[in-house]
């Protein structure tokens, strides 16, 4: 499981790039506090969310290249939600966006140490969010009651509704945000697996 894991996505990157920030720190270079690690992990938490319901289920683009993208980056994925070249985040998505953020928290920040320790804090977050994805989607049940729950929460956005669950990692702000329904209270879309198909055709 642990190879598949890798050869998909951002995923090696991700890994090469919290080693590489942990060995720097370890010979010195910055220290790394451990209150901005935390603090970089609940920046992405609090952004996955936004992310997922309001970006990447946005409706589509006239624009043929950023339709593209939406589908590469969501839609198709919700079109067969097996497939695993389609489950990660790719790395020219990924990489790009890391690199504003860190240029964000430079300004904001002004110095290495937070920098880096945000950086890494959300870094280790979105490994963590890819890892739970993807155990969602694998033939693989989770050991822990929380975990065989989370695997059931996010395949409920995928062959239930649509419209709700857009936490992947863990489901708090679908509950600050009012997206969380029991799965028997909730309608079943016709949507689901074809996102926006309407408004494209």
């Amino acid at each position: 499981m642990a190879r598949e894991f890798l050869r998909h996505g951002s995923n090696s990157v991700l890994i090469f790039t919290a080693a590489t920030i942990a060995a720097t720190a370890a010979c010195g270079w910055f220290q790394l506090s451990l209150l901005w690690i935390f603090a970089g992990a609940g920046l992405f938490y609090f952004s996955e969310y936004g992310t997922h319901r309001f970006l990447f289920h946005a409706s589509p683009s006239r624009f043929p290249f950023i339709l593209r993208l939406q589908h590469r980056l969501h839609y198709d994925h919700h079109l067969e939600p097996n497939r695993l070249d389609l489950l990660f985040l790719p790395w020219w998505y990924v990489v790009p966006n890391f690199i504003a953020v860190t240029l964000i928290a430079w300004e904001l920040l002004g110095g290495w140490n937070a920098v880096m320790a945000l950086m890494l804090g959300a870094i280790l977050a979105l490994l963590h969010y890819e890892w739970v994805h993807y155990i969602a989607h694998v033939p693989y049940k989770p050991r822990t009651r929380f975990g065989r729950w989370m695997k059931k929460y996010h395949l409920w956005h995928h062959y239930k509704n649509e419209h709700l669950w857009f936490g992947v990692s863990n489901p708090t702000m679908d509950f600050i945000y009012r997206t969380y329904r029991s799965p028997d209270e909730a309608e079943c879309s016709t949507t689901v697996r074809m996102l926006h198909l309407e408004e494209e055709l």
